[in-house]
């Protein structure tokens, strides 16, 4: 359970990381790609932005003193009104107080008419003068709105021409700018990171590997003469070379060896295939060989670098061959200055070849010992027909196969389960063999070491060797 919740949060730590890497490198990379397209220098632009604001806040300056005189004239004309109004009462007042008993007996009842219609019209002004006062009200309360309205756009005016004058950060502004124009695509991007994989697996697993599996096998060779052997692999084995013979073998391979070989350097394993040789480290190789008459010497070889990488010695003689990956090949043994005889295959026009990516095969042709190594170990798997059984057949995981006899049937068959071609653990197609013969395999399979980047470009390394059978 521990080792489940270490692997799952891995995964979404590990997910998590590309997606901020994502948008980490697509919003730098769209920015100074806007800012190497810009033609207008920043400094300038900032300026012209700053004279614009500044242009800006004298019209509302101007639109402001407007409003303020406005305010101005109807403060003064509500003071009009008012002063109308206390006059009013002022003389509605004394004249009430002309109103008594005594007067209204014995006095001039015309001058008391004049004063009961002057009562009459004041009373008409104030109220003519409170209604305006009213309406100027209103117009004050609507020309304080604006005014406030004006002065909150100079205030947001003045922060923006202050933070311009200052100087604006510009990777601000091009990230804002990068983010605007490459959202869409970086969303589609992202989309298709943590999903696109997913939908690639399913579809090539159930969809589109029981179909490219059909096809007839490829077979090189109907019947052999003799077959290969492999001896039992051991992290160091003994090498014995007899009078005659001529052991090549990558330097880091070399363990010990008997004093009395001759020893110099071979630069490239064969000059008929430099760039199958340069690929898989067969260059500068340590050639020993043995020229005492009539006794033997002894090698030791072995990974000194991997204590994981098992060594084991496929025999070879005259008539065998086998189909062999050159990129496990440790060392060959033959006789004198005779080359290793190699043919090579090519299945450009078959369609196992296009399944597979692999265009090229070698196969190596007797009498010679090849030593190849293999990850926890190298074993064979011989197949036989019996009479009244159904033909044999077995699958391997393609990525621990080594090399096979060329009279087998080969073909690439989808992998068992899907879990483990989802994880990684296996490739979407298997090698099945059938027939009377033997292949060999590494114990474990591994097609890159580490994890990570170095993991993803040591893949499409081994991508290419495998379009060339290397």
């Amino acid at each position: 359970m521990y080792g489940f919740l270490y692997r799952l949060g891995t995964w979404l730590l590990t997910k998590v990381g590309m997606v901020v890497a994502i948008v980490v490198v697509a919003l730098v990379g769209t920015g100074l790609w806007l800012y190497v397209q810009d033609q207008v220098d920043a400094e300038t632009r900032r300026m012209e932005y700053v004279t614009r604001l500044k242009a800006e806040r004298s019209v509302l300056e101007s639109v402001r003193a407007e409003i303020a005189a406005s305010v101005a004239e109807y403060e003064a004309a509500a003071q009009l009104q008012r002063d109308r109004i206390e006059r009013a009462n002022r003389i509605i007042a004394t004249l009430r107080q002309l109103e008594n008993w005594w007067d209204r007996i014995w006095g001039n009842p015309e001058q008391q008419q004049a004063n009961a219609d002057q009562i009459v019209r004041m009373e008409a002004l104030r109220t003519d003068a409170g209604n305006r006062l009213d309406e100027i009200g209103r117009e004050i309360e609507n020309v304080a709105g604006e005014l406030q309205s004006v002065d909150f756009r100079m205030e947001n005016l003045s922060r923006d021409i202050a933070a311009a004058e200052e100087g604006g950060s510009v990777s601000g502004h091009y990230l804002r700018a990068a983010w605007l124009q490459a959202r869409d695509y970086l969303l589609v991007a992202l989309a298709l990171y943590l999903f696109g994989p997913t939908v690639v697996k399913v579809l090539a697993y159930y969809a589109f590997a029981p179909w490219l599996g059909r096809g007839r096998p490829i077979r090189f060779e109907d019947t052999l003469a003799a077959m290969p052997a492999v001896r039992p692999s051991q992290v160091s084995i003994p090498v014995d070379l007899w009078p005659g013979e001529v052991l090549r073998v990558k330097e880091n391979f070399l363990q010990t060896s008997d004093q009395d070989l001759r020893r110099k350097t071979r630069f490239v394993f064969d000059w008929a295939i430099p760039f199958t040789s340069v690929a898989c480290g067969l260059i500068e190789l340590v050639e020993l060989r043995n020229r005492q008459a009539g006794g033997q010497a002894a090698v030791t070889l072995s990974n000194g670098e991997d204590p994981h990488t098992e060594l084991a010695v496929i025999e070879v003689p005259d008539g065998a061959s086998i189909v062999l990956r050159p990129s496990f090949l440790v060392g060959v043994i033959t006789r004198d200055e005779d080359k290793v005889a190699i043919r090579r295959r090519w299945t450009l026009l078959r369609w196992q070849a296009w399944v597979t990516l692999q265009f090229r095969y070698f196969e190596f042709v007797g009498p010679c010992r090849l030593v190849v190594a293999g990850s926890r170990g190298v074993r064979e798997e011989r197949m036989e027909e019996r009479e009244g059984a159904s033909r044999p057949a077995r699958r391997t995981n393609q990525l621990a196969t080594i090399g096979f006899t060329p009279n087998l049937d080969y073909l690439p068959v989808r992998a068992e389960t899907f879990w483990g071609y989802y994880r990684g653990m296996n490739p979407l197609f298997d090698d099945m063999f059938a027939g009377s013969g033997m292949f060999v395999l590494q114990e474990t399979a591994s097609d890159a070491e580490g994890r990570g980047p170095r993991r993803f470009w040591a893949g499409v390394w081994n991508g290419v060797l495998k379009v060339f059978g290397i």
